[in-house]
C-alpha cells in the first residue's frame, strides 16, 4: 500500500507537470523536484506506519502485565503470563475438595464405639478404660509425629491445626476426650517406632508397629472405614471385650453407621488394631499383616464447606463452566459435599462415581484407556470419588483431547500433591494450593491459589475473560483508526498530490492509537457481567461481526466526516483552501481543522469501544477506571497545546472558538453515531464476517500427516506458528494489493494466531510455554492398570483425601 501511494504520487507528478502542462526539467528546478518526491516517499512511510497494527503486542503485555499485578490482590499469584487468558475461556475446573471447596478444618463429630453411635462427642467416662487407652494409642501412635493441635493464635480463637488436617482432627478428638497425646508420644519416641507402613492411595490406610512391654508386637492402624473394615475380623463391644465381625455385620455397620454419616458431608476413618503375640511374621509381606484387625472405632470427620463457595459455584454454572469435584473421599461424603456446594442439585441426570467403575467404564480388557468410552462418561461427570493421581490425570486428559461437542473444552485443573504434577501439567492451566500444596505442584501449575480458595478461581475466569475483551477493544478501536487514516492519506494524497494528515500528524495519532489506546482500553476493570456470558471456545475469532460493524460503521462516519471537510471545509468554515498548497507552505486553518477533527473522532470512539458485545451505555464504570480517564483526558489537553502552539512542526495553526466548538461537536458525533451502529441487529448484516477463523480439524490433520502421534492441542500449537509466520510474510509483501481487502487479510492473520492461542506474549517467547521440567517425573501417557487391583496403580502417595499424614520415618 505504501509502496502504491509513492508510485501513484511520482507519476501523478511526473505526468501532471511534464505531459500535461508540457513544463522542461529545468537543472536549476532540480533539488525541487527532489524536495517532492522525498515528501512523497515521506508519505508513503507514513502509510506503512498507520497501516501496520504493530500496537497489538503492546496491548496484550500491558493487558497481561495490568492483569497479574491485580490479580494478586486477588490472591492468584500467575507463573505464566499466558495461563491469565486461557482461564478466560474455560470451559470446565476438576476441583480438589479438601481446602479448596471446604475449609480444610476437619473436626471429629460424630463416633461410634462398643456398638453405640454417638451424635456428639461423649464424655471419657461412658468407655471402658481399655476401650479409652486404645482410641488415645490408636490416635496418638499411628499418626505423623509432625501433627499437632496447638493453642490459638489469638485469645478466643480455634486451636491451631498445624500437619495433617485429618490427623488434626483425630487428636482433637482425643483432646476432646480430657486426654493428652503428647503425653502417650513423650513415652514412645518416633524413633522406637517398630515398623510404620506409611499411607497411599491405594490401600488408603496407614499403620504403625510397636513392641508391648510383656512381649510380641501391636499395630494400630487407621483408613477409611469401608476398606478397613473388609479387613476386620473382630469389634470392641461395650465393655471392650473383642467380639466375632462377621460380614453380615460388616454390612450392617456399613448400612446404619457409615452410610448415614458420609450422606451428612462426613468423611468416615475406622480405627483398628492386631496383636502379634505368637511368631513375628513377615514384616515385608503387607498384604498378610493387614489383615484380621480388631476394630476399635469408627468417627466421623466433619470439613465444613466455605460459605463463599456455592455462590461460586452458581456464578461459574451461570458462565457455563462445568465444576467437577475429584477427591480421595467416600462417594456418599463426595455426593453430599458437592450438594452441599450446588455442584449436584436434585433432578439432575448426572454421574458420581467412584475410581474403580469410572475405569470399569472407561478401559477395554487390556486395562488401556479409550477416549469412545470416556467420551460417554465425562459429559455427565460430575464427582469422582475415591480417585487416585492416575484417575485425575486420566480425566483431564480425556477431557482435553474429546471432540464430542460443538467445541474442545478448556481444562482447569487444581491440585495440592505431588502426584497432582501430571494433571497440573496436561491441564490447559493448573491451579497450585499455595498453602498445602508441595513445591512439585507449585512448579507444574501455571497460577498458584495464595489462599487455597475455590472462589479465587472464579477471579481468575474473571480477569481471564477480561484480558480476552480488552484486546478485542483495543483492536476494534485500531482498526477503525487504521482504515480510515489509511484511506484519507492514501486517497487525499492520489488526488491532491498532498496527504491530508501531514507525517508528525500520523505519528501522533499513531501514538494514540498504539501506546495510548494500549493503556486506556488494556486496564479495562472486569465486572460480574463477564460471567453471565459463556466461554469463547479455542476457536472464536477475536474479531466478532459486532466489532466488524463497529468497525465500519464508524470507519463510514469518520470518513464522511473527514473527506466533507477536506473538499468543502473552506466553503462551510469560510476560511482559504489548504489543497494543493506549494510545498513550503504556511500551516492552514483548514487542514488543521481536519486534523483536530480526525483526532477528536477518535478521542469519543475511543469512548464507544470500551464495549464490544452492543452494550448502549458505553460510559459504564468509565469512572472506575482511572487510567482510561487520565489518558483521554491528557490526550485531549496534548491536542490542545499541538494545535494552538504546534506551529510549523505540527502544520498546525491557531483555530477560533468556534471552530474548536464544531470540531468538538462533531467528535462528540462518534457518540450519537455509536448509538445508532448498535441499534442496528446484527444478524441483519449478513455480509459482514468474522475476522480469525481458526483452522478447522481436516486442516489440523492434514498438516500433522507424517509427524510422530502428538496431542491435538500441539497440532492446533504447529498450525498456529506456521499461519503466524504466514502474517508476518503477507504483511511484506501485499502492500499493493487493494486497500481495504489487503488490509484485513494481513489482520486477520495475526488474529487466527490469537485465536489458537499462540498470544503475542508466546511469540515473544519463541512460542515456549515455560515450564520447569526437573522437578516432574516422566510420566506414561497411559499409566498401567491392573482390574484386579482395589484401585488404578499410582506414581506416588496421594495426600488427597488421605485419613493421614505424610510418609513417617520409622523403618
Amino acid at each position: 500500500m505504501s509502496a502504491l501511494t509513492v508510485v501513484i504520487l511520482i507519476l501523478y507528478f511526473v505526468v501532471d507537470n511534464f505531459v500535461v502542462q508540457r513544463r522542461a526539467w529545468l537543472p536549476e528546478c532540480t533539488p525541487v523536484y527532489i524536495q517532492y518526491f522525498v515528501k512523497f516517499f515521506i508519505i508513503g512511510i507514513t502509510v506503512l506506519v498507520v497501516a501496520v497494527p504493530e500496537g497489538l503486542p503492546l496491548a496484550v503485555t500491558i493487558s497481561l502485565a495490568y492483569s497479574v499485578k491485580k490479580m494478586m490482590k486477588d490472591n492468584n499469584l500467575v507463573r505464566h503470563l499466558d495461563a491469565c487468558e486461557t482461564m478466560g475461556n474455560a470451559t470446565a475446573i476438576c476441583s480438589d475438595k479438601t481446602g479448596t471447596l471446604t475449609m480444610n478444618r476437619m473436626t471429629v463429630v460424630q463416633a461410634y464405639v462398643g456398638n453405640t453411635h454417638y451424635r456428639q462427642i461423649p464424655s471419657p467416662d461412658v468407655f471402658p478404660p481399655k476401650v479409652l487407652d486404645l482410641i488415645v494409642n490408636g490416635i496418638s501412635i499411628n499418626s505423623a509425629y509432625t501433627s499437632k493441635i496447638l493453642p490459638p493464635e489469638k485469645e478466643g480463637g480455634l486451636p491451631r491445626q498445624v500437619g495433617n488436617k485429618t490427623e488434626c482432627a483425630l487428636l482433637g478428638f482425643v483432646t476432646d476426650l480430657k486426654q493428652d497425646y503428647q503425653a502417650v508420644r513423650n513415652e514412645i519416641p518416633e524413633e522406637t517406632l517398630f515398623k510404620v507402613y506409611t499411607f497411599n492411595s491405594v490401600r488408603k490406610s496407614m499403620s504403625t508397629v510397636i513392641r508391648k512391654p510383656e512381649g510380641g508386637f501391636r499395630m494400630f492402624s487407621k483408613g477409611a472405614s469401608e476398606i478397613m473394615l473388609r479387613k476386620c475380623n473382630r469389634i470392641l463391644d461395650k465393655e471392650g471385650e473383642t467380639i466375632p465381625f462377621k460380614s453380615e455385620d460388616r454390612d450392617d455397620m456399613v448400612r446404619n453407621v457409615i452410610e448415614p454419616m458420609a450422606s451428612e458431608g462426613l468423611r468416615t476413618i475406622c480405627i483398628a488394631y492386631r496383636d502379634f503375640d505368637d511368631t513375628e511374621p513377615m514384616w515385608d509381606n503387607e498384604n498378610e499383616i493387614l489383615t484380621e484387625l480388631t476394630c476399635i472405632m469408627v468417627v466421623g470427620i466433619e470439613d465444613p464447606v466455605r460459605p463463599e463457595v456455592p455462590d461460586a459455584i452458581r456464578k461459574c454454572k451461570r458462565a457455563g463452566i462445568t465444576v467437577r469435584m475429584v477427591t480421595g473421599d467416600n462417594v456418599n461424603t463426595a455426593r453430599a459435599i458437592a450438594t452441599k456446594c450446588g455442584i449436584l442439585t436434585p433432578g439432575d441426570n448426572l454421574l458420581c462415581l467412584e475410581g474403580k467403575e469410572f475405569n470399569r467404564l472407561i478401559r477395554n480388557e487390556k486395562g488401556a484407556v479409550e477416549q469412545e468410552k470416556l467420551d460417554k462418561v465425562w459429559p455427565k461427570l460430575r464427582v469422582l470419588a475415591r480417585s487416585s493421581p492416575t484417575d485425575k490425570h486420566t480425566l483431564v486428559k480425556g477431557i482435553i483431547d474429546s471432540t464430542v461437542g460443538e467445541q474442545r473444552q478448556v481444562v482447569a485443573v487444581t491440585g495440592d500433591g505431588t502426584n497432582d504434577g501430571p494433571a497440573l501439567k496436561k491441564a490447559d492451566v493448573g491451579f497450585a494450593m499455595g498453602i498445602a500444596g508441595t513445591d512439585v505442584a507449585k512448579e507444574a501449575s501455571d497460577i498458584i491459589l495464595t489462599d487455597d480458595n475455590f472462589t479465587s478461581i472464579v477471579k481468575a475466569v474473571m480477569w481471564g475473560r477480561n484480558v480476552y475483551d480488552s484486546i478485542s477493544k483495543f483492536l476494534q478501536f485500531q482498526l477503525t483508526v487504521n482504515v480510515v487514516a489509511v484511506i484519507v492519506a492514501f486517497t487525499g494524497a492520489c488526488i491532491t498530490q498532498d496527504s491530508p494528515l501531514k507525517a508528525v500528524q500520523m505519528l501522533w495519532v499513531n501514538l494514540i492509537m498504539d501506546t495510548f489506546a494500549s493503556l486506556a482500553l488494556a486496564t479495562e476493570p472486569p465486572t460480574d457481567s463477564l460471567l453471565r456470558r459463556h466461554p469463547y471456545g479455542r476457536n472464536k475469532p477475536l474479531i466478532s461481526r459486532t466489532m466488524m460493524k463497529n468497525i465500519l460503521g464508524h470507519a463510514v462516519y469518520q470518513l464522511t466526516v473527514v473527506f466533507v471537510l477536506v473538499f468543502a471545509g473552506e466553503q462551510l468554515f469560510d476560511i482559504d483552501s489548504g489543497r494543493k498548497a506549494p510545498l513550503h507552505a504556511p500551516p492552514s486553518q483548514h487542514y488543521t481543522i481536519v486534523f483536530n477533527t480526525f483526532v477528536l473522532m477518535q478521542l469519543f470512539n475511543e469512548i464507544n469501544c470500551r464495549k464490544i458485545h452492543g452494550e448502549k451505555n458505553v460510559f459504564a464504570g468509565i469512572y472506575h477506571n482511572a487510567i482510561f480517564c487520565s489518558v483521554v483526558l491528557g490526550t485531549f489537553f496534548c491536542q490542545i497545546v499541538i494545535v494552538e502552539f504546534g506551529g510549523k512542526p505540527f502544520s498546525c495553526t491557531s483555530l477560533t472558538l468556534e471552530q474548536w466548538l464544531w470540531c468538538l461537536f462533531i467528535g462528540i458525533g462518534e457518540l450519537l453515531w455509536g448509538q445508532v451502529i448498535s441499534a442496528i441487529p446484527t444478524e441483519s448484516l449478513k455480509f459482514l464476517k468474522e475476522v480469525g477463523h481458526g483452522a478447522d480439524e481436516e486442516e489440523i490433520t492434514k498438516d500433522a500427516e507424517g509427524m510422530e502421534e502428538i496431542d491435538l492441542a500441539e497440532m492446533e500449537l504447529r498450525r498456529g506458528q506456521i499461519l503466524w509466520f504466514r502474517g508476518l510474510h503477507r504483511i511484506q509483501t501485499q502492500r499493493s494489493q487493494s486497500l481495504v481487502t489487503g488490509f484485513l487479510d494481513q489482520v486477520s492473520l495475526l488474529v487466527i494466531a490469537s485465536s489458537h492461542k499462540i498470544k503475542v506474549v508466546r511469540v515473544l517467547h519463541n512460542f515456549h510455554k515455560p515450564r520447569n521440567e526437573l522437578s516432574i517425573h516422566q510420566f506414561m501417557t497411559q499409566p498401567e492398570y491392573n482390574a484386579d487391583n482395589e484401585s488404578p496403580q499410582t506414581f506416588q502417595d496421594d495426600q488427597e483425601g488421605d485419613p493421614e499424614s505424610a510418609p513417617k520415618v520409622g523403618d
